[in-house]
């Protein structure tokens, strides 16, 4: 097996494993909070398994540091809404908003990275519009601060995702991704007291702690080091597509594993199709318009 074709099966791999992240945030009984914090946990002390952290983060100038520290307390807060937004509505209400951190991310990346904004990524903008309408008019209310929560999820995603675009050649990735991962650590210890509740049982129970070593262990980590050894070998274009693929994933997975297609309407797919064929869209328009112009 060429190195091409092994790089897609990791990065599939990796997509897969992303895409399962929400069905274990569903299926773990702790509130996002403290999910997040025994994930984070779990995944630091992970990482002196496989690279020299301590070593090598001694190299990095502290201004960087303090900008990874920074994109951490996003990164926290990202996956604080995500699975909140998991617990108010369903892991595939949560995906679907998730789907549209791509157009976030084709308005906030020329904003950081100071390059000018293309039509199509206007045009991109106009495609969600229908698809999240059609979605939010065919949920539940009850659903609706799922959506919120699943929206701010994805905007604070492409939010931190451009800023590591920024800076990922300043310093090796797996020593970015613990800083960040470490400052998220402290973040949410700091504020633990504040954001959960006290009748909320700290430690895990029963299969909980089975399901956060899956979600650390392996869609965190593994999913990490699979994707990062994956882009080596892979173009740009080939990579955002295959990546585009975990909503679609996910949104499977519920429907097979959780029943999430019971909860849901014909116009919620349909909305969802409308936002997943916009995602996917956006690689050829870039190509298309990036040509003519």
């Amino acid at each position: 097996m060429n190195q091409e074709k092994r790089a897609y099966l990791e990065l599939h791999l990796a997509v897969f494993l992303f895409g399962f992240t929400a069905i274990l945030g569903d299926l773990i009984s702790l509130p996002a909070t403290l999910l997040v914090w025994w994930r984070v946990l779990i995944t630091c002390i992970s990482f002196f398994f496989f690279a020299p952290i301590v070593k090598n983060i001694r190299t990095i100038p502290k201004r960087l540091i303090l900008i990874y520290a920074g994109v951490g307390v996003l990164v926290a807060v990202h996956w604080i809404t995500f699975f909140g937004a998991i617990k108010y509505s369903n892991a595939s209400v949560c995906l679907v908003c998730m789907a549209t951190a791509s157009f976030f991310t084709s308005m906030l990346e020329p904003m950081i990275m100071k390059t000018k904004i293309q039509r199509y990524q206007i045009l991109l903008g106009f495609m969600i519009i229908p698809g999240m309408a059609l979605v939010v008019t065919n949920l539940d209310p009850s659903m609706m601060m799922g959506v919120v929560l699943g929206l701010t999820s994805a905007f604070l995603a492409a939010l931190f995702s451009s800023i590591n675009k920024k800076y990922i050649d300043d310093a090796d990735p797996i020593d970015i991704t613990f800083v960040e991962l470490s400052s998220a650590l402290i973040f949410i210890t700091l504020f633990l007291p504040l954001l959960v509740n006290k009748e909320a049982s700290f430690l895990p129970q029963g299969l909980d702690w089975l399901y956060l070593l899956i979600l650390a262990l392996l869609c965190t980590t593994l999913a990490y080091v699979l994707s990062l050894r994956a882009l080596k070998h892979l173009t740009a274009f080939a990579s955002n597509l295959t990546v585009n693929l975990e909503p679609i994933y996910g949104i499977i997975l519920a429907a097979l594993l959780l029943g999430d297609s019971e909860e849901l309407t014909l116009g919620f797919y349909l909305g969802c199709a409308i936002i997943l064929l916009a995602v996917f869209s956006y690689p050829y328009l870039k190509r298309k318009f990036e040509t003519t112009e």
